[in-house]
């Protein structure tokens, strides 16, 4: 069995417990439109292309066997993927010597990620980490994420599942057999308003995290994103807060919008939309808090 990845981040200190190995899957069923990982959305190996590292040599065209890169009006370069098939050996990657073009997107076993992550076993023990499963989705290679688990459990390995919850509850619900804590995302209460900012309803979400704390005793924390004029109105604050408190949440986090992504939309040729937002004021993210911590809800801004 392998999975598809795009990213594993050693010594991460923000997705659980402890020092922490992040695995980044690839494919999600949302298209958040803050996201700062678009290089996990799709379920396939992709072409990062950096402008300003390119020297206009055009190897990358000559090298494609499929005709699928063109020169644009400013003399950089195209890539259409329509046409593009994303052959095994990515040579237009191979071709390029000034390290414009990057592969992101790798096909790993489970042994073989097993020997990435166990490089950081040591820090595991003696600060209480272990391993967490981001994306993109995990779920979205539920399967790929089931046996993982599995093998990290056999380890002694504490495992977190990083999850927007768009899944069905029978492939969740057997992730969750060998999951130790569960970062569970919320972004907004509003069904129509949910599918605006994210491409999808909320309806699967809130029905899963339900789910999650009444048949199911793994620790779970709720994290919410907060974006500017999207989902941070008092009104969608304080239905979050009520919500997560009658399932019988008891832990929320409060991640902020930051701008550290937008630079990997133009290298995938991607349009960020939000880019001219700002992050939300320390005032407004601690009036925040006291919304949830009316609720007896434990809050933390991440």
């Amino acid at each position: 069995m392998k999975g598809l990845i795009f990213n594993v981040q050693h010594y991460s200190i923000h997705d659980g417990p402890g020092i922490r190995t992040t695995v980044f899957l690839k494919g999600c069923p949302l298209r958040c439109i803050w996201c700062s990982n678009p290089e996990g959305q799709k379920a396939i190996p992709e072409i990062l292309y950096n402008k300003n590292m390119c020297n206009k040599c055009y190897k990358c065209i000559d090298a494609c066997p499929y005709r699928a890169i063109s020169i644009t009006q400013e003399g950089f370069i195209a890539i259409n993927g329509g046409i593009c098939k994303r052959c095994k050996k990515h040579v237009c990657v191979s071709a390029c010597d000034e390290n414009a073009l990057k592969s992101v997107g790798q096909f790993i076993t489970i042994g073989e990620l097993m020997q990435e992550v166990q490089k950081d076993s040591l820090f595991y023990r003696n600060s209480n980490g272990g391993v967490t499963l981001s994306g993109g989705e995990p779920t979205n290679q539920a399967e790929f994420t089931l046996e993982f688990f599995k093998k990290c459990k056999e380890k002694g390995i504490h495992t977190a599942l990083d999850t927007c919850g768009h899944t069905p509850w029978e492939s969740l619900k057997r992730v969750l057999e060998y999951t130790d804590l569960v970062l569970y995302d919320i972004k907004h209460m509003d069904p129509e308003k949910h599918k605006k900012i994210t491409g999808v309803s909320n309806d699967i979400i809130l029905k899963n995290a339900e789910a999650i704390f009444n048949k199911s005793k793994v620790r779970t924390i709720i994290r919410i994103p907060i974006i500017p004029r999207y989902n941070d109105s008092k009104q969608n604050i304080n239905a979050i807060a009520k919500f997560v408190k009658e399932i019988g949440g008891k832990e929320v986090n409060l991640l902020p919008y930051h701008k550290l992504g937008i630079g990997k939309y133009e290298r995938l040729g991607m349009n960020y939309s939000v880019k001219n937002f700002q992050p939300p004021s320390k005032q407004t993210l601690e009036q925040m808090k006291t919304i949830f911590e009316a609720q007896g809800l434990r809050c933390l801004i991440i």
